[in-house]
């Protein structure tokens, strides 16, 4: 049986989603929604922190929003990613893991967070993760790692916490698109550069030198 082409002049997303905007939820918003957010178990007033403010991390901090956290926190070595952390909507920012477990504990009374969301994917930063966290709350690892982690089990096997792991399904899709149409997420936000498919090198080395250029989704466009 001849299967046939999609008709590709039928414009198959709701009005009011750009193709830009799309172009997100394909990968990073159902990524941070589901494997962080979700399996995170974010509710209302929850102390959040999210230690890597890429475009995981920042989706992860758009999307934490939809359950109104007290505080969201976002941790990140880099200046521009922690400024990028703050339109997105984190409250408070720390740039050092010091920092970070000085602000964490001064927010909640040294107790930890209620959910640390992982989105760098090393071991330094899913160990401070675990540090993070607080009795009975839930460590997120959205992060894609490629060396062993330590976990650090006599500190973490009387206090009750969950670690969660995941790698996306984009069952959430369908939600996050309507959130999009709604307004409620931004997805044109996370698309910093657009280039045309002939300066297609350009644009890798925009998105390879993003400390420097300030990209975190680069487009291309026929």
């Amino acid at each position: 049986m001849r299967v046939p082409f999609a008709d590709t002049s039928t414009h198959l997303l709701p009005a009011g989603v750009s193709d830009t905007a799309a172009v997100v939820l394909a990968d990073i918003l159902p990524t941070a929604y589901e494997v962080g957010v979700l399996n995170g178990a974010i509710k209302p007033a929850d102390t959040v922190v999210v230690v890597g403010a890429g475009p995981i991390g920042l989706a992860a901090i758009q999307t934490a929003q939809l359950y109104s956290p007290g505080h969201i926190i976002a941790v990140d070595l880099a200046a521009p990613r922690l400024e990028a952390a703050k339109r997105f909507g984190a409250d408070i920012t720390a740039a050092t893991p010091d920092e970070a477990e000085r602000v964490v504990g001064e927010l909640t009374g040294g107790l930890g967070a209620d959910v640390a969301i992982e989105a760098v994917g090393v071991p330094d930063t899913f160990e401070l993760c675990a540090k993070l966290v607080r009795p009975g709350g839930r460590v997120a690892n959205v992060g894609v790692h490629g060396k062993p982690a330590t976990l650090h089990l006599e500190n973490l096997w009387i206090r009750n916490v969950t670690i969660t792991t995941g790698l996306v399904d984009t069952v959430s899709t369908p939600t996050l698109l309507r959130t999009v149409k709604t307004g409620r997420i931004d997805g044109e936000r996370f698309i910093t550069h657009r280039f045309a498919l002939d300066e297609m090198a350009e644009a890798y080395d925009t998105f390879d030198n993003a400390g420097d250029s300030g990209a975190l989704k680069v487009v291309l466009t026929a």
